[in-house]
């Protein structure tokens, strides 16, 4: 299993936010070109999300299914990746001070990629996981500063208001 940590400077309210806007995926998920369509009820169990993903020219349409949420805390995935069959993404989210600890956990599920799974797919998922929780941790900080505005300015060690 490729299991990976990131430390995020936000709280799991805010990684949380951007785990449940399905338009957000191709800004994080490494491979993912566009968002084609989301379910409604994102991220529901049962709801889809269907993306292009792509290498270079080649784009295939795959889609991915919550199997389990617990919203602010966990999300399990099933993710369809045409021909080899399909990967269990588990995401958890914990409270780490005043930061998220975003745990990743996947595997091969069903189909050919299931089947021969090994060390040298394990090292695949390893640096592609790797770069997604870095990719997520920029996109949900960047969203964290957006929302909370200009910084506070600091005279003689005392916050005061900006005109």
């Amino acid at each position: 299993m490729a299991r990976r940590q990131q430390l995020i400077n936000a709280t799991p309210a805010q990684v949380w936010d951007v785990l449940a806007d399905a338009r957000r995926y191709a800004e994080w998920v490494v491979g993912t070109r566009r968002i084609e369509r989301a379910d409604v009820g994102w991220p529901r169990p049962g709801a889809r999300l269907v993306y292009a993903v792509g290498i270079g020219p080649l784009t295939f349409t795959d889609e991915c299914v919550v199997r389990m949420c617990v919203p602010g805390e966990r999300l399990e995935l099933e993710a369809v990746a045409s021909p080899l069959g399909t990967a269990r993404i588990g995401i958890e989210l914990l409270p780490w001070d005043t930061e998220t600890l975003v745990l990743v956990d996947e595997h091969p599920l069903r189909g050919p990629a299931a089947r021969l799974h090994g060390p040298p797919g394990e090292a695949l998922l390893h640096l592609r996981n790797r770069r997604m929780l870095r990719n997520l941790a920029r996109v949900v900080e960047e969203s964290s500063d957006a929302a909370s505005g200009p910084p506070p300015l600091v005279v003689d060690g005392r916050r005061e208001e900006q005109r």
